[in-house]
């Protein structure tokens, strides 16, 4: 009659069938495909008889890489427009992954899947496809958007402010379903623009470098946003709660870029009328 297995064979075989496993295997694939161990040895290659250069020399170029970066990134937002659609882009970006990774818990509070008909995957495919439909509405819509670009980021930004505060306020999942599909139509029509307003104004050889540069600021701001509003080592709200402040959040980038807006559209209105009178002039 066969023994007990072994301990070790057990041991393996309950771990292979439980998350650790599969946990391990991913993380030593992502550890391994991007470890550079070449990196590590990058000086003593350029110093040796390959290369020949002086350790002076590479440090040099180092430090003429890091000035080169900060001179590319002063040049990119010393425009005041480029500046004013890389904010829009980062703080709508963030609030935006926010409620992404977070909107599937609120439709569980609002309509438990355990004891209710969901429609969840659903209600993604078609706001995807919405996604889809209004960014490519874009190259239909014949607007100056120097203009009214930032009217159209008040306005816009407003309409994803209300949709997640009635996410908040309804308990109507329903209602939710409609709300989180206004929201995401709406940033996907704003961020098809935006990213068309940076290209425009922008050389090739730095979009690289900004678009990076502002998915980088989105994402430090993300995570501000989960210490403070969703870690336990911060406010630690409820799911409703979080999209009261997520909705708050809109609101206040609403504010930002419409009192722009105004100003922006009052100053070319007097700059023009100023011309209009100096033509007119004797």
């Amino acid at each position: 009659e066969a023994g007990p297995a072994p301990l070790s064979t057990s041991c393996l075989g309950a771990v292979s069938h439980s998350w650790i496993y599969p946990t391990v295997i991913i993380c030593a694939n992502g550890f391994f495909t991007t470890m550079r161990p070449s990196e590590s040895f990058l000086t003593p290659y350029l110093t040796g008889p390959d290369k020949n250069l002086t350790t002076e020399e590479v440090c040099n170029y180092s430090l003429n890489v890091l000035l080169q970066l900060g001179r590319d990134l002063r040049d990119c937002y010393g425009s005041r427009r480029l500046l004013c659609w890389s904010l829009w882009w980062a703080l709508a970006t963030a609030g935006f992954n926010q409620v992404l990774n977070y909107v599937q818990v609120l439709w569980d509070l609002r309509a438990p899947s355990h004891s209710s008909t969901v429609y969840n995957g659903a209600v993604e495919a078609i706001a995807t496809f919405l996604g889809s439909a209004t960014s490519m509405a874009v190259g239909y819509v014949k607007i100056n958007w120097d203009l009214s670009g930032e009217l159209a980021l008040g306005i816009f930004s407003a309409l994803d402010a209300g949709s997640l505060l009635l996410m908040h306020f309804t308990e109507n999942i329903w209602a939710c379903y409609a709300g989180y599909l206004v929201f995401k139509a709406c940033y996907m029509f704003l961020i098809t623009i935006a990213t068309f307003q940076i290209a425009v104004n922008l050389s090739m050889e730095r979009y690289a470098l900004m678009f990076g540069f502002n998915n980088f600021v989105a994402l430090v701001i993300q995570t501000i946003l989960t210490v403070v509003v969703v870690d336990s080592r911060g406010l630690g709200l409820d799911i409703s709660t979080q999209f009261l402040i997520y909705g708050s959040y809109f609101t206040v980038i609403t504010g930002i870029f419409l009192i722009r807006s105004m100003y922006t559209i009052i100053s070319i209105k007097c700059r023009n009328t100023s011309v209009a009178a100096e033509s007119t002039a004797p």
